[in-house]
């Protein structure tokens, strides 16, 4: 399959998937989301993938939703934002269910959908310099999706702190939370990534499918409740005050003026 807005390449049973919209910072559309579903779908098939490496292309991993995308969002249908709340929900969850393993190779900054998708991996690796960042309060949205598995991993008390206050951290504090595996420099993000995928392939990849299964599963009934919820806070958020003015107000580089 053909793809614009990224980029697959396969070696030595690694396949690479690398978010490809650099001139804005890989920031995510429904095409690429698109795209992304059909890439991991197509590596779930291929029996000569066994590890998948989630990269972003450029000085950025991904900076979360396209401008663009966010222009139209507030002028969108509640049907229209509930199919887009479930296109990122099944992105998140395919990428979590996949039954071979998964590494992020973060380049650059990874915001909002973009550090979760960094963070839902197996593995994520991040270079010195790199942020990490749920910045959606500052707009007046619901970090609704990344919250479920955001709380999964760090626990509820840490996932406030970072889903309230909106602020940003960088590769070492996310490593010391424990969203990161290991920091890196720049020039040894690539070789660090292919030292784990060949440690990865070395292992049995029927044993390492049933792993992944087995925690899925033990975490499936807590998923389930949470994306539901989440889909409804999302759908709700978007038709809210605040989201219309965070929006207005991100897009005329101005400070927001919140309801009360």
């Amino acid at each position: 399959m053909s793809y614009e807005t990224i980029l697959v390449a396969e070696e030595s049973g690694v396949r690479t998937i690398t978010l490809n919209r650099p001139q804005r910072r890989n920031a995510m559309t429904p095409q690429m989301q698109n795209e992304l579903l059909a890439a991991i779908d197509e590596a779930a098939a291929a029996k000569s993938c066994r590890v998948v490496v989630l990269a972003g292309a450029g000085e950025a991993f991904c900076a979360g939703l396209d401008l663009s995308s966010l222009q139209e969002m507030s002028e969108k249908s509640t049907v229209e934002h509930t199919e887009d709340a479930e296109r990122v929900a099944r992105l998140f969850r395919i990428m979590y269910e996949l039954p071979k393993p998964t590494i992020a190779a973060v380049n650059g900054a990874a915001i909002a959908g973009g550090a979760g998708l960094a963070t839902i991996c197996d593995f994520t690796l991040a270079v010195h310099g790199a942020k990490f960042g749920y910045t959606e309060v500052k707009i007046g949205f619901v970090p609704a999706l990344v919250a479920a598995f955001l709380t999964l991993q760090i626990g509820d008390k840490r996932a406030r702190d970072l889903l309230l206050t909106g602020r940003l951290l960088s590769a070492e504090q996310a490593h010391r939370l424990g969203l990161v595996d290991d920091v890196v420099q720049p020039e040894e993000l690539r070789a660090r990534a292919l030292d784990l995928a060949r440690c990865l392939k070395s292992n049995s990849p029927e044993s390492m499918a049933a792993t992944k299964r087995l925690l899925a599963a033990q975490n499936k009934a807590w998923l389930d409740t949470a994306i539901e919820y989440a889909l409804a806070a999302n759908a709700e958020a978007r038709s809210t005050h605040d989201f219309r003015e965070g929006v207005a107000a991100f897009l005329e580089k101005r400070k927001p003026v919140w309801g009360k």
